[in-house]
């Protein structure tokens, strides 16, 4: 048993003594259905700390024949799969983490030769006589072996991104690392010895003009997973049974914590789940691994508006982001979209693949990119944050000439004069105008059904600030009065739908006047029966 080859599976034993390990091994179906085909070629990429690494070490220990590890898979879903034993520790596994090889290797200028010279060592205890001494490149070791022996190869690259990431100006590494992958993956000869082929890590791979540079794998994204759907992040129903076996509030673990959309999957952060349930803290553990600071020169880019897409996000709007313009790496980034997509594979962001539209999936990330954006690195942010505030403050008190003059203003600084007389932009300023409620409240409702009618924004206060803040129900009109707005508000009942989740209720009528680009305001509390 080698560092690289045949690992064994002492790391996922690991996973599996922990107080919480939910059963992912359903993926291994799936791999054992495309073992040895031209499907067998996988990239699963995703943020951090979405069980990148265990899945890894899964793979890992199901395959190797470098141990035994029938027991360790006994009590688990892909023991009831009819190919379970067929497969069970039958390969040569080939284990690599990329990140771990950059300290011994010497630095990310070595990292290729290291694995490649310290592969082949190992190879060479396994099959001494099948390997010639001569030999110095890791495909042709393989093909070698393969052809003398008739084995195939199971290649598994944890982090196989990250010299794409954190490398992304030096071209040199990056050119060798991709030339050292395609050796691996690309052509007719490495059919000849690739049982499957696994790479994970946070970015799909690298493009090349419009193509991936290894364009045989299969991509299993944020922005679309396919049959990987389930096994990326926990699903609902198994944070439903962690909530429950832990006796925690499903629907505050559901706010914080959920937001990603995978296929039909709703998806949570493993390691978010994972700390609220045994610590009972409900809170941000994203800044314990991602630092914001990384997120914040990419909000920072001067692209034509980004910095109003952030802000609409954060105050619980969606956008519309193109994804395909996105090279796969830090280095390329030329558009508003392609920032957008690669917070969105950072995990930042969420996506909607049928809409095309990026969003803050919780409260978790909306906390993080909040304090990505009001950091000194982003000093008008700070400026709108106050603005923000006084309008709030300005709504609490029903201050109804200051509301229309605070939301006049907004709507004429961060909206572009195209888009100013659009339908929809009215609403893109209202969410934006009450960026500091989201201190208090979950993200407002947008179009929320009542008994008689859809209210535009419906903002619900958080438990712990009930008593002090009313929930807000806001009506939008466009060329209509504003006593038209409330009107509705009061003959289709909107507030009869939120009577459960509040005491007081605030109503909010708002009209702009296309032609004088006049806003009006009109509210009142709500009289509960």
């Amino acid at each position: 048993m080698g560092m690289f080859v045949n690992t064994g599976n002492s790391a996922f034993q690991v996973a599996l003594n922990s107080e919480i390990y939910v059963d992912k091994t359903g993926l291994l179906k799936y791999t054992n259905k495309v073992l040895n085909t031209l499907q067998g070629y996988i990239c699963n990429s995703r943020p951090r700390r979405f069980g990148k690494s265990v899945t890894a070490d899964m793979l890992t220990a199901y395959y190797s024949r470098g141990c035994d590890s029938e027991q360790l898979f006994s009590g688990l879903e892909i023991a009831k799969s009819p190919d379970f034993k067929k497969n069970l520790n039958q390969y040569d596994v080939i284990h690599l983490d990329i990140q771990w090889c950059m300290e011994p290797a010497g630095g990310p200028e070595k990292v290729v030769s290291y694995i490649t010279d310290t592969t082949i060592d190992e190879l060479r205890e396994y099959y001494p006589d099948e390997l010639p001494e001569q030999i110095h490149s890791l495909p042709e070791a393989l093909s070698y072996i393969s052809n003398a022996t008739g084995r195939k190869f199971i290649i598994i690259i944890d982090e196989w991104d990250v010299l794409i990431r954190d490398e992304s100006a030096n071209v040199g590494v990056q050119r060798e690392y991709i030339t050292f992958l395609r050796g691996l993956f690309k052509g007719t000869e490495p059919t000849k010895y690739i049982q499957l082929a696994y790479l994970t890590g946070i970015l799909p791979i690298k493009k090349e003009t419009t193509q991936s540079a290894l364009n045989n794998f299969d991509e299993f994204t944020m922005l679309g997973a396919s049959d990987l759907s389930s096994y990326i992040g926990f699903t609902e129903d198994e944070v439903k049974a962690l909530a429950e076996k832990y006796h925690r509030d499903f629907e505050k673990v559901k706010k914080w914590y959920d937001g990603y959309v995978l296929k039909e999957y709703q998806v949570y952060n493993p390691k978010a789940v994972v700390s609220v349930m045994l610590k009972g803290e409900f809170r941000s553990y994203w800044s314990e691994t991602a630092s914001y600071e990384a997120v914040v020169p990419l909000i920072n880019m001067n692209f034509d508006g980004l910095k109003n897409a952030i802000l609409e996000m954060i105050s619980g709007a969606a956008v519309r982001v193109d994804t395909t313009t996105f090279k796969n790496d830090a280095q390329n980034i030329r558009s508003k979209d392609d920032v957008l997509t690669y917070l969105i594979h950072l995990g930042y962001l969420g996506y909607d693949q049928a809409k095309k539209t990026a969003f803050v999936p919780n409260e978790e990330i909306r906390a993080e990119l909040t304090s990505a954006v009001t950091s000194r690195k982003w000093d008008e942010m700070i400026a709108f944050w106050q603005r923000s505030e006084e309008l709030l403050n300005d709504t609490l008190d029903m201050d109804c000439e200051s509301v229309a003059a605070g939301i006049e203003k907004i709507h004429s600084d961060y909206v572009s004069v195209i888009q100013y007389n659009n339908e929809n932009s009215l609403g893109s300023v209202l969410a934006i105008a009450y960026l500091s409620a989201m201190q208090y409240y979950f993200k407002p409702v947008r179009e929320l059904p009542t008994g008689r009618g859809f209210a535009d924004f419906v903002y619900i206060p958080k438990p712990e600030y009930r008593r002090d803040y009313p929930a807000i129900l806001v009506e939008l009109k466009w060329n209509q009065t504003v006593e038209t707005a409330m009107d509705q508000i009061r003959n289709r009942k909107y507030p009869d739908s939120i009577l459960d989740y509040t005491g007081d209720i605030l109503l909010v009528a708002v009209s702009y006047d296309k032609n004088s680009k006049e806003h009006v305001c009109r509210m009142e509390q709500y009289q509960k029966e």
